[in-house]
């Protein structure tokens, strides 16, 4: 099966058009809350991601007014022998793998932060590579507020993107952050109109769609190498990286393209 195949899966609303995969929480009655069951279609709709050449971005968005308000309270949590709950098991099951696989996806991820992302629905937008949000969207981590630590990749995302205190105080004070403010933190790319939305980062997903893909994986494996990496060793990975993009019919292309004056026709090999 293809992604494109995929359609409205459960929890999730699938579609597909010009390389761009967008998956959308639709849960518009719990305001797309995460529960056992969108676990469930995330690890199939990964499946195809993974391994559909035909998809060349991931756009993850919400249906209705909210992106994602964080997991579904109302839900039946794993218990633990004594009868209180586990959530290390939730985790371990179902939050840290998601997490894992989009940042391991060798496309571009965009998070389409359509409304309110609160708790792990903000650190699952945060992420993916890059976050646009509509005009009155926010960002809330709303762990505090059940006496719980962000999670979700929340505690290592957060203050590399705005640092230790604004961290901290978005996760101790549980305020939510507007767009605006988000996007001059760090946290977001864009800031687009809501009218138009859906439609811009639409254009936006296509562009990157045509891009080269495989070129921009390995950027991507740079980036995420920088935080560890000594000068020395980045740029050893940087001449490495570059080597075997050298050797790549995109490259070609994209030379031929600009000698020849016309856009690059690229396929991400």
């Amino acid at each position: 099966m293809a992604f494109a195949d995929l359609g409205r899966l459960g929890t999730l609303a699938c579609s597909h058009a010009d390389g761009v995969a967008t998956v959308a929480l639709a849960r518009e009655e719990k305001l797309n809350a995460i529960c056992a069951d969108m676990h469930r279609d995330f690890r199939t709709v990964l499946d195809q991601l993974e391994t559909d050449p035909a998809v060349r971005c991931l756009v993850l968005t919400g249906t209705g007014r909210a992106f994602c308000s964080g997991q579904d309270l109302t839900e039946n949590l794993p218990v633990a022998s004594d009868g209180r709950p586990d959530l290390a098991t939730a985790l371990d099951r179902d939050y840290n793998p998601l997490v894992a696989r989009l940042a391991a996806l060798q496309i571009p991820t965009i998070a389409a932060v359509n409304g309110i992302a609160a708790g792990a629905g903000a650190n699952l937008a945060l992420v993916c590579d890059i976050v646009l949000a509509a005009q009155g969207a926010s960002f809330v981590e709303a762990f505090c507020r059940i006496a719980l630590v962000p999670d979700c990749g929340g505690t290592w995302l957060l203050p590399r993107l705005v640092g230790r205190q604004r961290a901290l105080a978005m996760m101790l004070t549980g305020e939510p952050v507007d767009a605006e403010t988000a996007r001059d933190w760090g946290m977001v790319w864009k800031v687009l109109p809501g009218e138009n939305f859906r439609d811009d980062v639409q254009s936006f997903a296509a562009r990157l769609a045509r891009g080269p893909t495989a070129s921009f994986a390995m950027t991507k494996r740079a980036v995420d190498a920088a935080w560890d990496n000594t000068l020395e060793e980045q740029l050893a990975l940087e001449r490495n990286l570059q080597a075997e993009c050298g050797r790549a019919d995109d490259f070609r292309e994209g030379v031929a393209a600009f000698v020849e004056k016309r856009p690059a026709l690229f396929r991400g090999r």
